[in-house]
């Protein structure tokens, strides 16, 4: 059921799921049709059609989706279903806010512990989750297994700390640090510019 899918479509899937995963539990509980998604994220319905029937075979005609159960094949495909550990290195108020996030859960992650070298901070809680000092992070990440980790500190302390995530064994990391990264072969790195992506908004609308 799965052998087809694109990259294009697999970038689809997530928001999907998140459009879903939004809906009021009254909503949740009953049906919803591939016209009624492709409408509510400004989509095109043949195409939503055609992504959903990519992961999900609950379709039926002129009755839809049981959502729920859309959403855990979504969820299943996606690899929600596994629980990932994952580390935040950088406690300024970016990485703070997502120690204190409860909605990583949902997608199945789990926001382990945070990092970083105020000795202020260092030995705290935030959100529950511990603090350590990074000189910590390469030993904790080998203990534990951690295999995905997000960068949120400084531009000039972010390639030093991939670098100590990395030689940890982690292979997948979330750069916040507005500054190109480099890793070995086999780790994958997608940076977050949260000041480009506010300028391509802004010059998207005003076309």
């Amino acid at each position: 059921m799965t052998k087809n899918i694109t990259s294009q479509t697999l970038q689809r899937l997530p928001m999907y799921l998140s459009y879903l995963m939004s809906l009021p539990e009254s909503r949740r509980n009953g049906n919803i049709s591939a016209t009624a998604i492709a409408e509510a994220l400004g989509l095109n319905d043949v195409q939503v059609r055609k992504d959903l029937a990519s992961v999900s075979n609950g379709g039926r005609p002129k009755v839809g989706y049981c959502t729920a159960e859309l959403i855990s094949d979504l969820g299943r495909f996606l690899g929600f279903d596994n629980r990932d550990g994952v580390v935040v290195a950088g406690m300024g108020n970016f990485g703070r806010a997502m120690l204190m996030n409860k909605s990583f859960a949902d997608y199945g992650f789990d926001i382990v512990c945070g990092f970083d070298c105020d000795e202020s901070i260092v030995g705290t809680e935030i959100g529950g989750k511990p603090v350590y000092h990074i000189s910590e992070l390469k030993g904790f990440c080998e203990r534990e297994n951690i295999r995905i980790g997000i960068i949120t500190v400084p531009e000039r302390a972010a390639q030093e700390v991939c670098s100590e995530m990395t030689e940890a064994g982690i292979r997948f990391i979330l750069n916040f640090a507005p500054v190109h990264l480099n890793a070995p072969k086999g780790v994958t790195i997608h940076n977050e510019n949260i000041s480009l992506t506010l300028a391509m908004l802004a010059r998207y609308g005003e076309q």
